[in-house]
């Protein structure tokens, strides 16, 4: 008796760790699947996608290098190879801008061109000052390693990089035109390509697959037989002109004294100094006697101006001079412009009532001594090739 029940716990025991360990593995395989199970959800999101962007939806829109097209039955859904991170894949409605080519028949072609290494040149079209021309490869496996898709590539002409040998940079979109939607698939590599002596072409083996060419319902043949390839080249330029940003502090020359005379008689509403130089940039003093803003009338509006129009950062200190005990009221502006046609300056520096009390010795014969100490200022030097 005693023997039986021992067993019947032995046995629960050993189900009971036999169940345990089942349920760890269990957890333990989702959570090492569960990655792998959301890179394939990612994927299979990314092939709708592509796949979406094929679909044959009937549009009104521009020809193909201005011919007439045919219209046919939607295209079945397909699988793309998988696009570098590189490269975007895309439908549009616009045309190729630099260059266009139509054959009359596609499979024609593809059979007169095995005579000509597998590829037909276009003629020869300008873009950015430089010649180029549109190669198509209409045949698998051409060039090699293309497999059994359409191969597009550009060249540049030898002749205008001689006469103008520099590295060129260029921005190039493959097109081809899809009847069935009335709009184009292309290729575009989002970074620009070099071109230069050594390297004068750039393509894509891998355009687009040649089946899609063999079947009138996947809409790149029609009309008989009729498929337009294009190509999009933007030449981007080097700069020319550049500036070069410092900020100077050990200033040579920084005080610069104007002296106001006829103070009472003025009726302008400003004067300016003549042009001063300090720290190798041409300066002017403003000053509007009687204010200028909210300080009309009741306080002096001083600015200190570059003579050149620039408009950065200046630390400076602007005074009016006590001309009897030698001292003086000041006042720091400091930052970028801070107003549109004035500077570096306030609209209320100092009251005209301090201005006119004689006690303070401001206004001595009818003068005002403006001084201004400049203590930085950021530099922009412009330049160009």
């Amino acid at each position: 008796m005693y023997t039986e029940e021992k067993k019947k716990k032995t046995n629960y025991g050993s189900i009971f760790v036999y169940c345990f360990f089942c349920f760890v593995l269990v957890v333990e395989v989702a959570r090492f699947a569960k990655p792998y199970y959301k890179n394939l959800q990612n994927l299979m999101e990314t092939v709708e996608v592509v796949e979406e962007g094929f679909l044959d939806v009937e549009n009104s829109g521009k020809l193909p290098c201005h011919f007439l097209r045919s219209r046919s039955a939607s295209t079945p859904a397909r699988t793309h190879e998988k696009l570098s991170t590189q490269i975007r894949q895309e439908i549009r409605e616009r045309p190729p801008t630099s260059y266009c080519v139509k054959f009359e028949s596609f499979a024609t072609m593809q059979k007169l061109v095995k005579s000509n290494g597998d590829v037909y040149e276009s003629r020869p079209f300008t873009i950015g000052g430089y010649n180029w021309t549109l190669l198509i490869y209409p045949n698998e496996n051409k060039p090699q390693g293309s497999g059994g898709y359409v191969s597009l590539y550009v060249k540049i002409d030898n002749s205008t990089l001689i006469a103008n040998p520099r590295d060129v940079y260029a921005e190039i979109t493959f097109l081809t035109y899809k009847s069935t939607i009335d709009k184009y698939h292309i290729l575009k590599e989002t970074d620009a390509q070099r071109f230069h002596l050594f390297r004068q072409q750039w393509g894509q083996l891998n355009f687009l697959e040649i089946g899609y060419y063999r079947d009138p319902g996947a809409g790149f043949i029609f009309n008989g037989g009729q498929s337009v390839f294009g190509v999009d080249i933007f030449v981007t330029t080097p700069f020319n002109e550049w500036e070069v940003v410092s900020y100077e502090q050990n200033i040579r020359d920084p005080v610069f004294n104007w002296k106001f005379t006829k103070f009472s008689t003025r009726d302008l509403d400003y004067y300016t100094s003549g042009s001063f130089s300090s720290g190798g940039r041409n300066w002017v003093l403003k000053v509007y006697p009687n204010g200028v803003g909210s300080a009309m009338g009741n306080s002096l509006s001083l600015f200190l101006l570059s003579a050149s129009n620039e408009k950065g950062y200046v630390q400076a200190k602007l005074r009016i001079i006590d001309q009897i005990r030698s001292n003086h009221f000041e006042k720091q502006v400091e930052g970028w412009p801070n107003a549109t046609e004035n500077g570096w300056g306030l609209d209320k520096f100092i009251p005209l009532a301090e201005i006119r009390d004689t006690t303070k010795g401001f206004l001595v014969d009818d003068a005002l001594k403006v001084e201004v100490e400049i203590l930085s200022f950021s530099k922009t030097d412009s330049f160009s090739n």
